[in-house]
């Protein structure tokens, strides 16, 4: 099969994304091997190719926002026919046995394999994954649209979780990429205000389209006092700047899986019991009951699609901010593209 695979970390100007053939993977007797039309691209993907997360897996395959359809399943696998269109996320396995997984946290799970990371992910024609990790994608969205759900809608919708906001409350959003696009979408839905934040007028343009009652430059302050905030952005310095707009017993989430350096700020920026808290991965129920409400939302995703072949071109896009809502990796020659 065709993949984009990466020999070493190296800054994606430099093309570190070699196309290569390699051998289709055979499943596990509880895996399925999954024919890929369409992957997501994320900014996860941008920090495994630059080395920002340290390299697991030499020639790693990224790309962890797959959609496709079932083409064989392992000889314990029975719940996906042939032919059953599926998204391959980025928790790809985790032990089941430890603390957390038998608390109903497998997102920390020390022992946990993730797609395109530890893994080959989906800039490929085909990817193995456990069939319990899988989610069936609703009829309500094409490929193009369910990828972008598979990892910025799902973190997306675990940050709103754990911002613990009520009907009427102030959300500030700071960075608007993929994973703020679908958010935005989803705290309307659930009567939350939002206000956005983010350097590219394009992306603030797009933050208004979608409903935001206000939008400003990365460093602006709102309007009024924010009764939660989310970073998607992976840049620590909002930290502070996103810190000094809450409310006393505010929560400001970070949404990332990378971040610079955050920088020091007075303890009365915290105090009143404000709360910062990262989000790490997500758990298969998050996905399932995003993905639930996605469909009866319905969420729509922007995307801007590149052919697998060009995925450094595309990740550079990405890094740069040059993608208005998503960027897609059309691996298939002809994925769903409407509802």
């Amino acid at each position: 099969m065709k993949a984009m695979r990466l020999a070493h970390p190296a800054p994606i100007e430099t093309n570190p994304l070699a196309l290569s053939d390699v051998p289709i993977p055979e499943p596990q007797a509880d895996e399925v091997l999954v024919k890929v039309d369409a992957c997501g691209m994320c900014r996860t993907d941008l920090h495994v190719c630059e080395g920002e997360l340290p390299s697991k897996l030499p020639g790693v395959i990224p790309g962890h926002q797959v959609v496709g359809r079932v083409e064989r399943s392992g000889l314990k696998a029975h719940v996906y026919e042939r032919g059953t269109r599926v998204g391959v996320p980025w928790l790809h396995r985790t032990d089941g046995t430890c603390e957390f997984c038998t608390r109903g946290r497998e997102n920390l799970c020390p022992n946990a394999l993730f797609t395109g990371w530890t893994v080959n992910g989906g800039y490929a024609e085909y990817v193995v994954a456990p069939e319990q990790f899988v989610y069936p994608i609703p009829d309500a969205f094409s490929d193009l649209g369910a990828a972008p759900l598979l990892c910025a809608g799902i973190i997306g919708f675990r940050s709103l979780r754990l911002a613990e906001l009520e009907r009427g409350d102030t959300l500030g959003i700071y960075g608007f990429g993929a994973a703020g696009h679908v958010c935005i979408q989803v705290a309307r839905y659930w009567g939350v205000r939002v206000m956005v934040a983010t350097r590219e007028e394009k992306h603030r343009k797009l933050a208004a389209e979608l409903g935001a009652e206000w939008v400003g430059g990365a460093y602006d302050d709102p309007p009024e006092p924010l009764n939660a905030a989310i970073i998607f952005a992976p840049a620590g310095e909002l930290v502070p700047a996103a810190l000094k707009n809450l409310k006393r017993g505010g929560a400001l989430v970070l949404g990332g899986i990378y971040m610079s350096p955050i920088p020091s700020f007075n303890y009365d920026q915290l105090y009143w019991e404000r709360k910062i808290r990262s989000v790490a991965n997500n758990t298969r129920q998050d996905g399932i009951d995003f993905l639930k409400v996605a469909a009866e939302i319905p969420i729509h995703t922007e995307v801007h699609t590149f052919p697998m072949e060009q995925a450094n071109q595309a990740l550079q896009a990405l890094k740069h901010d040059g993608i208005q809502g998503a960027g897609v990796l059309m691996v298939s020659s002809s994925p769903q593209d409407a509802t």
